[in-house]
C-alpha cells in the first residue's frame, strides 16, 4: 500500500456550483488565511471559531463527506466550569456543515461524563466581504460600508459598495437553548445532563445583488438534496468502468464523481445543460479553455457536458473591440466572475476575452461532439458563432497577418500569456530569459489546422462545398507553413513558438505533444517527436514535464516551468495514439496512473511537481494546486479513452476501437457508453501482449469495429 499524498494537507473544501466554503481541518477559518465561505465570488465569512467557555476544542477527525459536505468531530479539554473543572475527553462535539444554497450547521454534543456539565458554546463569526482575488493573494482593501444588526434570533450583516450589495443572515432554527448575541459572538447557555445530547442547527442565507441563497435543512439526513439529485443524474448517466484492477477502478470512479461536484448550470432558451467549471476552490466559474478541454476529455464519459460548454461559451460570444476586456468580435471568453473589483470595473473579468486558443478549441469541440451525439439542433443553433469564431480566426487572431495566430494583451489588467501555459513566467527562451508577446505558440497552430479540417466537414455537411473546400485549402497550406518555420531540425522536434521577430523560441517543452493530437504532424517527424518527449529532461516517470531539465529557468516545483500538469499529458497520450504509438500512450498512462495512486482517494491535483520517479520516492503536490480539478479527473478519463481507442460516428451510426491494454491494466469493461441514441458495453481483456475485446451488449443501432491505423 503506497505512501498517501495529500494536496494542500489541513484545508477542507467542499461546494455547491459556485459556491464553496474553505476551511482549516478544524472547522475554523482565519481571515488572514485564504479561507471563508464564499458565494458570488466573494467571502461572505471570513473568521469561525468554536468554543466552550473560550476553550479550544480538541479536534479528532475531519473530512468531507461528499463534495459539499463536512464532517468534524472534537472532544473537550479540561474546562473550567461555574460547578468546578470538567475532565478532558468527556464530550463528543459533532459538527456537521452542508453548501447547498446557503450554508446549514448542525451542532451536537454529547456528555460522556458520569456527571452534568454546564458552559457556555460561543460561536464568533465575522464577515469582511472581501473580492476572491484579493483573499486569495491576501492583499485583502474595504471599500464599501458594513452593518450588523441582530434581532429576534437572527444576525444580519449587509456590505454595500455603490451597486454592489452582499450579504449574510446567519439564524437559529433548532436548538435545545436559546442564542444570544454580543461582542460579535453567537453564544448558547449548555446544560447537558450524563448520557444525553445538545443540539443545534445554524442557517446561514447568502445574499448578492437581490439573490437569495437559502440553505437546505434536511441535507444532514440524506444526499436527497439538489446538489445531490444533480450529482446522482451525472453518475446515472456517465459511463461506467469495471476493472479487477480496483486502482484504477476507483480513480476513474473518483473522477466521476468530482466531475459531478464541478457542474455549473447552462439555462438555453427553457433547457437545462451543465458544463464544468474549472477547479475548486478558487475557480468555480465559467472558464473558456479549462471548460472546453474538459468537454474534450469527457466525451466518451458524458457528451451532454460538451453541449452545455458549447452553448454557454456561445452565449458568450464576444461581439465588438474592447481592449479593457481584450475583446474582439467572435472571440470565446477566458474568465467570467462576478466579484466586488470586477463589478466596480477595477478587473475586467465580466467576461474577460484574454484567450488566444479557446475559440479554436471550440470549433474543435463542436464537430467533436457532434460525433457523439449526431445532433442536429445543436450544429444550427452554432452556426453562427462558429462563421464568427472562424472570421475570429483570420481577422483577429492572425493580427499581423503572417499566417499564424500569436496574441498580444491589450488589457491594462490583462494576462501577458494567453496559452494554456498562461502564468507570467512561463514562456521562456533557451537561456531562461522570458519570452515578450506577441507569441505564436506552436500548439495554436496545430488547434487552427484541425478545426478549419474540422469546420471543412460541418459545412460539407451544410451542402456548402465552395465553403469546406476553402478551409480545407487553408488548412494545408498552413500545414505547410507551420512545418517549415517551426521545425528544429537539429533538436528532431518543434519550437515553443515564434516571437514578436518572428524568430524561433528554441525551448524544449511540452507544448509540441499536443501537436500529435491536431495531425498537424507528418508522419516521418511524429516519430522523432515521440522520442524526444521521452528523453529523461523532458519524462520524469510520472510524466512529461512542461519544460526541460536542462532548460536554465527549470524548476520541478514552479507552476508552469518544469511541473507535470495531467490535463497536458492526457492530451499528449491522445496524440501519441492518433499517429500509431500505443506503448508510448500507455507509458504516459501508465505514469499517471502511479501517480494517482499516492494522491489521497486517487484523486489528480491540477499539476505536481517533475521531480523524478524513484522507486523511494512519491509524486510532489505544488503548494495551493486546485482539487478537484476539472480537467485533472478529465485527464483520467481521457486516458482510459485513448488507451482503448474510441472513436464515434454517431452521424452514421459507428463506433470504432484500436484498443492495446497496458501491462498495469489486464481487462477492463464499460457500460452505459453513449453513442448518439444508441448506448453499448464493451469488454477488453489482455492475452498475451494481445488485447481481446467484445461487445457485451447494446441498445438502439450502433455499429462496433476495429479501426485501422
Amino acid at each position: 500500500m503506497p505512501t498517501k499524498v495529500i494536496v494542500n494537507p489541513n484545508l477542507i473544501t467542499i461546494n455547491d456550483g459556485s459556491s464553496f466554503l474553505v476551511t482549516a481541518s478544524d472547522g475554523s477559518i482565519d481571515d488572514n488565511q485564504a479561507q471563508g465561505f464564499f458565494v458570488r465570488d466573494t467571502r461572505l465569512i471570513s473568521y469561525y471559531e468554536i468554543s466552550l467557555n473560550r476553550y479550544q476544542l480538541l479536534l479528532l477527525a475531519s473530512s468531507n463527506i461528499t463534495h459539499h459536505s463536512a464532517l468534524y468531530q472534537f472532544t473537550n479539554p479540561e474546562l473550567t466550569t461555574v460547578n468546578g473543572i470538567f475532565p478532558s475527553g468527556s464530550l463528543l462535539v459533532t459538527i456537521r456543515r452542508d453548501i447547498v444554497g446557503g450554508m446549514h450547521e448542525d451542532i451536537e454534543i454529547t456528555n460522556h461524563h458520569l456527571e452534568a456539565v454546564e458552559f457556555q458554546l460561543m460561536l464568533a463569526i465575522r464577515s469582511d466581504f472581501a473580492d476572491i482575488f484579493e483573499v486569495k493573494a491576501k492583499k485583502i482593501l474595504t471599500r464599501g460600508e458594513t452593518a450588523t444588526t441582530w434581532k429576534d434570533g437572527i444576525l444580519s450583516t449587509e456590505y454595500r459598495n455603490g451597486s454592489f450589495v452582499r450579504g449574510i443572515v446567519t439564524e437559529t432554527v433548532c436548538a435545545s437553548s436559546t442564542a444570544r448575541y454580543a461582542n460579535g459572538r453567537l453564544m448558547f447557555d449548555v446544560a447537558i445532563a450524563p448520557g444525553k445530547t445538545w443540539h443545534t442547527s445554524i442557517n446561514t442565507t447568502a445574499k448578492a445583488n437581490g439573490e437569495i441563497l437559502k440553505p437546505q435543512e434536511n441535507s444532514t439526513v440524506s444526499d436527497n438534496t439538489k446538489a445531490g439529485e444533480i450529482s446522482d443524474e451525472f453518475l446515472t448517466n456517465a459511463t461506467k468502468l469495471r476493472s479487477s484492477n480496483a486502482d484504477i477502478q476507483g480513480f476513474y470512479q473518483q473522477a466521476l464523481v468530482d466531475m459531478g461536484a464541478l457542474r455549473i448550470e447552462v439555462d438555453d432558451n427553457g433547457h437545462k445543460f451543465w458544463m464544468p467549471a474549472a477547479g475548486i476552490p478558487w475557480f468555480m466559474a465559467v472558464f473558456g479553455r479549462d471548460s472546453i478541454i474538459t468537454s474534450l476529455q469527457t466525451m466518451a464519459v458524458y457528451h451532454d457536458l460538451a453541449r452545455g460548454t458549447l452553448v454557454r461559451l456561445a452565449q458568450l460570444q464576444a461581439t465588438e473591440l474592447d481592449d479593457w476586456h481584450d475583446a474582439q468580435p467572435g472571440k470565446m471568453l477566458h474568465e467570467l466572475r462576478e466579484d466586488e473589483l470586477t463589478k466596480i470595473n477595477q478587473l475586467p473579468y465580466n467576461p474577460y476575452y484574454g484567450t488566444v486558443d479557446t475559440t479554436i478549441l471550440w470549433i474543435i469541440t463542436l464537430a467533436e461532439t457532434y460525433s457523439w451525439n449526431a445532433d442536429l439542433g445543436m450544429l444550427s443553433e452554432c452556426r453562427s458563432p462558429l462563421d464568427k469564431a472562424l472570421t475570429w480566426i483570420d481577422k483577429y487572431g492572425d493580427f499581423d497577418g503572417d499566417g499564424f495566430v500569436e496574441y498580444l494583451t491589450h488589457s491594462k489588467k490583462g494576462l501577458a500569456n494567453q496559452g494554456w501555459k498562461d502564468s507570467g513566467e512561463s514562456m521562456v527562451y533557451p537561456n531562461g530569459k522570458l519570452v515578450d508577446p506577441p507569441i505564436a505558440l506552436c500548439e495554436v497552430q496545430g488547434y487552427v489546422y484541425d478545426a478549419w479540417l474540422k469546420a471543412a466537414l460541418i459545412y460539407e455537411m451544410w451542402g456548402e462545398k465552395e465553403r469546406s473546400q476553402n478551409l480545407r485549402q487553408k488548412a494545408e497550406s498552413l500545414y505547410q507553413r507551420f512545418n517549415e518555420q517551426f521545425w528544429m531540425d537539429s533538436e528532431g522536434f518543434y519550437c515553443l513558438g515564434l516571437d514578436s521577430n518572428k524568430q524561433q523560441i528554441q525551448s524544449i517543452t511540452s507544448n509540441p505533444g499536443h501537436l500529435l493530437w491536431s495531425g498537424i504532424v507528418p508522419q516521418e517527424r511524429a516519430k522523432k517527436l515521440a522520442l524526444r518527449l521521452f528523453q529523461p529532461d523532458m519524462w520524469c516517470g510520472w510524466g512529461v514535464r512542461t519544460l526541460s531539465s536542462q532548460n536554465p529557468a527549470y524548476n520541478p516545483i514552479s507552476y508552469q516551468r518544469g511541473s507535470v500538469w495531467p490535463h497536458d499529458n492526457s492530451i499528449i497520450a491522445a496524440g501519441l495514439k492518433r499517429y500509431g504509438y500505443h506503448k508510448e500512450a500507455n507509458r504516459i498512462a501508465e505514469g499517471i496512473f502511479a501517480a494517482a495512486n499516492y494522491f489521497q482517494s486517487g484523486r489528480m491535483p491540477e499539476l505536481f511537481a517533475g521531480i523524478e520517479r524513484q522507486e523511494n520516492n512519491f509524486p510532489v503536490p505544488y503548494p495551493d494546486a486546485n482539487i478537484p480539478q476539472a480537467w485533472a479527473a478529465g485527464s483520467i478519463l481521457l486516458l482510459i479513452r485513448t488507451i482503448l481507442g474510441l472513436e464515434a460516428d454517431a452521424p452514421q451510426r459507428k463506433l470504432k476501437v484500436q484498443p492495446s491494454l497496458p501491462e498495469c491494466l489486464s481487462d477492463l469493461e464499460l457500460t452505459n457508453l453513449s453513442v448518439g441514441d444508441a448506448t453499448v458495453g464493451l469488454r477488453f481483456w489482455r492475452e498475451g501482449k494481445q488485447t481481446q475485446w467484445e461487445v457485451t451488449n447494446k441498445t438502439g443501432k450502433l455499429e462496433v469495429g476495429l479501426m485501422h491505423q
